[in-house]
């Protein structure tokens, strides 16, 4: 025996759009947090704040700047400068 166990696999962590609610490896999602200047995309993935994770699909993001499916998850109030900044960034 080798040693290798399923144990030893790396961990791949998953995250759900919020608005398709599909799941997908963390670093394919786009996390979106909430921070003191408002609503931004975290290309990084490590910015301070509630973060939320949309997919790639336009149509989530259009959905999610549209509606406040993300703006629950966020648990604040997108301001127009946010939805303009999310429309900017948008894949």
């Amino acid at each position: 025996m080798n040693g290798k166990t399923a144990s030893n696999r790396k961990h791949v962590p998953l995250r759900s759009c919020v608005v398709c609610r599909e799941k997908d490896a963390k670093r394919t999602l786009f996390r979106v947090v909430r921070t003191e200047e408002g609503v931004l995309v975290d290309p990084t993935g490590k910015l301070n704040g509630r973060g939320a994770y949309l997919c790639e699909r336009k149509p989530c993001w259009e959905r999610a700047v549209a509606s406040d499916v993300l703006a629950k998850a966020l648990r604040t109030t997108l301001t127009e400068t946010d939805r303009e900044r999310l429309r900017q960034a948008m894949p």
